[in-house]
This record gives C-alpha cells, structure tokens and sequence, in this order.
C-alpha cells in the first residue's frame, strides 16, 4: 500500500491555549471543511474530546454521500492530538495535530498520513485526489486567518 503524506504549517495570532480549546471542539471542524464536501457530524454533540473518542462524519466525494469514522487515537491538550480513520474512503488516514505556543502566537502543524484504496486504481487517482486535499486544507488555513486574524 503506497503511503503519501501531506502537511502543513498554519502561523495564528491567538495563545496556544485559545486555539487548542478552538480544535478541541468537533462541531468546528465543520466550520473549517469546505462546504462542497458537505460535511457533517452524525455523532451526538457534544462530543467528549479524549482518546478513544469516536467521531462519525458525513462527506461528499464527487456528489456521493460516504460515511467516515474516526477515533482520537492521542489526546494530549493542549500540544497535540490524532486521529485515525477507523472506516471511511481512505485505505489509511492518520491526521497529528500539533500547536506551537510563543505567547501572542500559535502555530499548528498538520501533518496527515494516507493511502488509498484500489491498490494500483488508487495510484492512479493520487494527483487528483492530491489536489483535492491540498485545496480542502488552503480552505482551513483561509478560514482560520479569518476567524483569527
């Protein structure tokens, strides 16, 4: 199974602790998920933020409804925390969550493993899966400079 890896590195104007509460709130990663994706959280809310939590999502890909479900595999406020799919259109998805405090400023550092399904199918629709994720990710770091900046 190939493994790809994206990561980013999102510089924010608020204290470590004011942005860790932010993630550590489920129903915000609606907030950051662009709207053609169509997410949303099928979980009871609110969701106990802890390791072991399971989050179970709705997403559109390409039009069609595909269920997804996470756990919280690390919970480590206020420096870090990971999830990993459990079911869902990865092969492997991994996403660490790490926050970098310097006082008046915060980085957050994402950085997600995966691999798709299909064996050799599933190489082929890398790039333009790729692509998709790096815009959904362009997406969250425009919509924290927002509501942060």
């Amino acid at each position: 199974m190939k493994e790809y890896t994206l990561e980013r590195s999102t510089r924010i104007r608020r204290p470590l602790l004011e942005v860790f509460e932010f993630f550590s709130i489920a129903e915000n990663l609606e907030r950051l998920t662009p709207p053609e994706l169509g997410f949303r959280i099928r979980s009871a809310l609110p969701i106990e933020m802890r390791s072991g939590a399971l989050i179970d999502y709705t997403i559109k890909l390409y039009g069609l409804p595909v269920k997804w479900r996470t756990e919280i595999t690390r919970w480590e406020p206020p420096l870090s925390f990971e999830d990993t799919q459990l079911s869902g259109p990865y092969a492997k998805w991994v996403h660490t969550h790490r926050f970098v405090g310097d006082g008046r400023f915060t980085t957050m550092e994402d950085r997600v493993v995966y691999a798709l399904p299909f064996g050799p199918l599933g190489r082929i629709a890398h790039p333009l899966v790729g692509r998709q994720l790096k815009r959904v990710f362009d997406y969250r770091q425009s919509v924290l400079a927002r509501l942060f900046e």
